[in-house]
């Protein structure tokens, strides 16, 4: 099992072991210990792993972290631990008392659901107050996971984790930032977009009209990116599959097939719907029968599974499902970009499908 397999499989335990963990010390033993153990280090062998690590503040003697990751006998990250449902403060941490009084460069807060890496990027020996990587591992993703391999025992290097931890920060900050602003623009992130594309003079009432537009802007901007990269993915699947689709045409065809024309156009409303469905279904699965005035979509090819059914190529066009009732429910679509609005139905569609065992 690889690093990345190892990360999923722990994120998938986790929510199914919180209602059991009631302490500090469950979520160290149940949640963050196997994190460590992912990260290739022995947590049982003090040499790698050493818990409950003494970093003496001057007059202060025998304070304790809890973990220190070790290497030939120096701590190289510093690991404090809170239960799970405790929020993460690295100004009332020990973590951020004790970072300066060892030689770890790396300091990591966490409650086994957030995790949070420290280092000194502002000022020498003084730990930052704000991460450079952080990340919930129920919701990790892959660019995160490609970060996080770089702190595993095997690719631990502090050089090339520090070249790299400057520009995570600022990644970070500035993407946090955006975010803020998308869902609630600043009067000054509004002037500033509203002088490139307004003339006149900037009122409080201009600013108040533009604000919404702004915003609005943006997540049409994030929608139409993602419709794009789907489009792309579903036009490779579609080079790989267009070899199929004679053959398929010929043999699920319930009409004579000199009177039937699959189009270009029934054949990208097929792989929106296939992309849709395929994290609840196998992609194997999900099929389609053209005819003469509509393309419809099957479940395990068959025509009493009928997932949903296109009307293309009319004045105005349809995706039409079939209630528990089988009666139809008609969705007008503007363009084959609807299909995505009505992705609920779709997969409610699959599910009555499954249930019934047609």
């Amino acid at each position: 099992m690889d690093f990345k397999d190892q990360i999923l499989q722990l994120a998938g335990r986790v929510e199914k072991l919180l209602p059991q963990l009631k302490t500090e010390e469950a979520t160290k033993n149940a949640l963050i210990m196997p994190f460590i153990q992912v990260l290739g280090y022995e947590v049982f062998n003090p040499f790698e792993v050493n818990p409950e690590f003494i970093a003496d503040i001057g007059i202060k003697k025998g304070e304790k972290v809890d973990y220190a990751i070790m290497k030939d006998g120096e701590p190289t990250i510093l690991i404090e631990c809170k239960h799970h449902l405790e929020k993460l403060d690295p100004h009332n941490s020990q973590l951020f008392r004790y970072f300066h009084t060892t030689k770890a460069k790396f300091g990591l807060l966490t409650n086994g659901l957030t995790y949070r890496f420290y280092t000194d990027l502002d000022e020498k020996n003084k730990m930052d107050s704000s991460p450079f990587f952080e990340f919930t591992i129920t919701e990790i993703k892959e660019t995160e996971i490609v970060e996080l391999k770089k702190f595993h025992k095997s690719y631990f290097d502090i050089e090339s984790i520090t070249n790299t931890a400057s520009e995570l920060k600022y990644l970070n900050e500035l993407k946090n930032l955006l975010n803020k602003e998308m869902l609630a623009p600043s009067d000054h992130f509004v002037s500033f977009f509203t002088k490139q594309v307004y003339a006149g003079v900037l009122t409080a009432k201009v600013k108040e009209q533009f604000g919404p537009i702004i915003k609005r802007s943006f997540f049409v901007l994030i929608s139409d990116a993602i419709n794009e990269r789907l489009k792309s993915a579903l036009n490779q699947e579609k080079q790989i599959e267009v070899a199929e689709a004679g053959k398929l045409e010929g043999a699920m065809a319930t009409e004579p097939a000199s009177n039937i024309v699959t189009t270009e156009e029934e054949l990208e409303g097929f792989y929106i719907v296939k992309s849709l469905l395929r994290q609840h279904v196998e992609a194997k699965r999900v099929t389609y029968r053209d005819a003469q005035s509509y393309f419809a979509i099957l479940l395990d090819d068959n025509n009493r599974k009928t997932i949903c059914r296109l009307y293309l190529g009319g004045a105005k066009e349809y995706l039409v499902v079939l209630d528990e009732a089988k009666k139809e429910v008609k969705y007008e679509l503007q363009s084959l970009d609807g299909i995505y609005q009505h992705t609920e139905a779709l997969l409610a569609a699959v599910a009555r499908l499954e249930k019934a065992k047609v």
